[in-house]
């Protein structure tokens, strides 16, 4: 294998060009990946309209509330809690101008009775979030990787199983609370001023902490998927090089690893996603209906799950989720790679140039 171009002392990359490589590998894989999500959900919306949602004003506790709906939104590079308010925020989801009747017609008659445009509907906001905590976590992790490895003067195997977990710890920390803010703007329709008021109340009454409400599930489905994920990526990418004989790995190369670490990633990690997406939606109703989230363990809920849906309940969802992950990482890790290469030639041209 070649020496990666972080490592390489001639046309090395520096970490702003690394930065613009993965902005520009999220962008490509929003744009890929959300069409088949925006048809899941419209999907979803087909089979329970607004009409049926769950009313709140039946219960006793909130009777003056409105009705609300709250579904997990992906774009490909981390899922969004979306929260609708007599549909009155959701109308790009619920619009039906026609029944659908799979997943081929519904993309077909999306695009021609409401445009092409539509297999984007919500990707703007998500992507002022998605972005940045990409941009942090590929950096960090090709950061890390490099530090590890010049520290431990060797090409250590685990090393990117160990700087994948810490990257994306990292990227999850750093981001948490802007998404719980997000939420919070969404679902209240608050202003700025209104927003700084309500975060201030939730400080003074539950710490500092009350600002990372949702960490622990997201933590512990991510972090184990990262390290798995970039582990066997280096594993399957040097693999591939020594099957097709390549000094260094190729798009293709990249994307194929890319796609299967993804894959086998996203199975190992399932029964996480399964309970990180009920907390998720937990997290969705408190907000919304002001109600309080339940404080069971996310082991405790795993073994809730498992005692009224059997062990198939943890792996619920099993060939949506590969069926989106992978080509999703297949997508950004190539992305990705081709822009470093970009620029370490780039930079090696310079360098050359100026001898």
């Amino acid at each position: 294998m070649a020496e990666n171009p972080s490592e390489c002392p001639l046309g090395g990359i520096t970490p702003m060009q690394q930065m613009l490589a993965s902005g520009t590998g999220a962008l490509f894989t929003s744009l890929f990946v959300t069409p088949l999500d925006v048809v899941k959900i419209r999907l979803q919306a087909q089979r329970t309209p607004f009409s049926k949602v769950l009313s709140v004003q039946s219960m006793p506790w909130s009777i003056h509330q409105p009705k609300w709906k709250c579904f997990l939104y992906c774009n490909g590079l981390m899922d969004h809690l979306y929260v609708c308010q007599n549909g009155n925020s959701c109308t790009a989801w619920y619009k039906t101008p026609t029944r659908f009747t799979g997943t081929l017609d519904a993309f077909v008659k999306i695009i021609r009775y409401e445009g092409i445009r539509s297999l984007w509907s919500g990707l703007p906001p998500t992507l002022v979030m998605a972005v940045p905590a990409t941009v942090i976590y590929f950096t960090g992790y090709d950061q890390l990787r490099d530090f590890l490895r010049a520290r431990m003067d060797s090409q250590g195997r685990y090393i990117p199983l160990v700087a994948g977990a810490v990257a994306r710890l990292g990227a999850v920390t750093v981001i948490s609370p802007l998404e719980l803010i997000r939420t919070k703007m969404q679902s209240r329709q608050l202003s700025y001023r209104e927003l700084r008021v309500c975060i201030q109340l939730a400080v003074a009454q539950d710490g500092w902490l009350s600002l990372w409400r949702g960490w622990g599930p997201t933590v512990l489905r991510d972090v184990p998927f990262s390290a798995l994920y970039w582990y066997n990526y280096e594993l399957a990418k040097a693999w591939l090089c020594s099957w097709f004989h390549l000094q260094e790995a190729t798009f293709m190369v990249s994307f194929a690893a890319g796609g299967i670490s993804g894959m086998v990633a996203a199975v190992l990690t399932l029964p996480f996603d399964v309970v990180k997406t009920q907390r998720q939606i937990e997290l969705g109703n408190m907000e919304t209906l002001q109600v309080t989230a339940s404080k069971s363990s996310t082991w405790l809920l795993m073994r809730r799950i498992r005692a009224e849906s059997g062990t198939r309940g943890l792996f619920a969802g099993f060939l949506p989720r590969v069926i989106k992950v992978a080509p999703a990482c297949a997508i950004m890790i190539s992305t990705y790679e081709f822009g470093k290469a970009f620029f370490q030639k780039v930079n090696q041209e310079r360098q050359l140039s100026s001898l």
